[in-house]
């Protein structure tokens, strides 16, 4: 006599696993719970439950050296789907994230009930067509993932300054963006900083070494008592960033802009 038959598990899908991992870099932390309304929509999309989703966000969590480095374990029961999505956006953030985004913004199963509040779906500019509007949509697109990518591991703050106001606050890439089309939009090649301590940063005025310590130039140093602008940065030096929850900068690209934009000690 046979048994009852055996419950086959409802396995996520690959393109489940890269949306929930596209929200999962968007979503600070402490959001990742069913009430989010942004998980709440996308659950709808894919047809999971809001539980399931945030499980899955903090499924990711748990692959994240800098979560599980400072003892917040996630769940510590991500499936090989997962390490496999994981591997895959680090080796392609940039196609990824677009696809997914392009793919919320046109509704996987049902027609979406409104924008979500991180705003997967980027505005067309009308006073373009063509290939032209393509490639503006695209850069929007990702330069969009990579400002909420890096605005949600900071919780919205500068790392160096402590400034939070939405209207001052830069996603600031380590390595510029015309020097390295693979990691564009990969976190770990950015910083959240201020406007005008991303000026900084991007002039070479200042840079953050492999320690996590903040440098300034010598000429600024000298230049300390010559403004509250000057004296702010200055004041600076030797001070360690505030590190994000999740995503820290890569040292490799610390290095980089220690080499290639400091201006000098």
């Amino acid at each position: 006599m046979s048994g009852p038959p055996v419950k086959r598990r409802n396995l996520w899908t690959d393109e489940q696993l890269r949306l929930a991992f596209y929200l999962y870099c968007q979503t600070p932390f402490g959001r990742m719970h069913s009430r989010n309304p942004d998980i709440i929509q996308l659950a709808e999309l894919i047809g999971r439950s809001p539980s399931a989703l945030a499980m899955k966000l903090v499924n990711f969590a748990s692959l994240d050296p800098s979560i599980t480095g400072t003892g917040r374990s996630g769940l510590a029961n991500a499936s090989e789907a997962d390490k496999k999505v994981w591997r895959e956006f680090h080796e392609n953030w940039g196609d990824l994230a677009e696809e997914s985004s392009r793919a919320i913004a046109a509704g996987i199963s049902v027609p979406a009930r409104g924008n979500l509040s991180i705003g997967f779906a980027e505005p067309e500019p009308a006073d373009f067509i063509g290939e032209v509007r393509q490639a503006t949509v695209s850069i929007r697109i990702r330069q969009g993932f990579f400002r909420r990518s890096i605005l949600a591991s900071y919780g919205g703050k500068c790392c160096m300054s402590g400034v939070s106001s939405d209207q001052l606050i830069v996603a600031s890439h380590i390595v510029p963006w015309a020097a390295d089309e693979k990691n564009r939009l990969n976190p770990r090649n950015g910083l959240c900083l201020s406007a005008i301590h991303d000026k900084a940063f991007d002039s070479g005025l200042i840079t953050v070494t492999p320690q996590m310590k903040i440098e300034v130039c010598d000429d600024l140093k000298r230049r300390k008592a010559e403004g509250e602008v000057s004296a702010a940065i200055a004041g600076l030096h030797g001070k360690s960033i505030e590190l994000p929850a999740r995503f820290h900068p890569d040292q490799a690209f610390l290095r980089w802009h220690n080499e290639n934009r400091f201006v000098g000690r």
